[in-house]
């Protein structure tokens, strides 16, 4: 892990096209600005975290059958209006 020290206004390149600024520095928190091309996603990591983690839970095998139960009651329902 690369540790640096800014200032507010002070500014951090990555690779050729992402700039991160130091905007302001608070007792418990630090405002950062992000300025990426529109093709980098940016995330909050806990939001990330959330996500995957929900991701992990729909594609579990539990939910896979779940769907498969659902299709399969969603076919008798067509099957019997017919």
């Amino acid at each position: 892990m690369l540790i640096l020290t800014r200032k507010p206004g002070e500014k951090i390149i990555i690779g050729h096209n992402i700039e991160i600024e130091i905007l302001a520095v608070g007792a418990d928190q630090v405002r950062i600005g992000i300025n990426a091309p529109r093709q980098i996603s940016v995330y909050r990591y806990e939001l990330y975290e959330a996500a995957q983690a929900a991701n992990r839970a729909a594609a579990s095998q539990p939910a896979r059958e779940a769907l498969g139960e659902a299709a399969k009651k969603l076919r008798k329902r067509v099957k019997d209006e017919e």
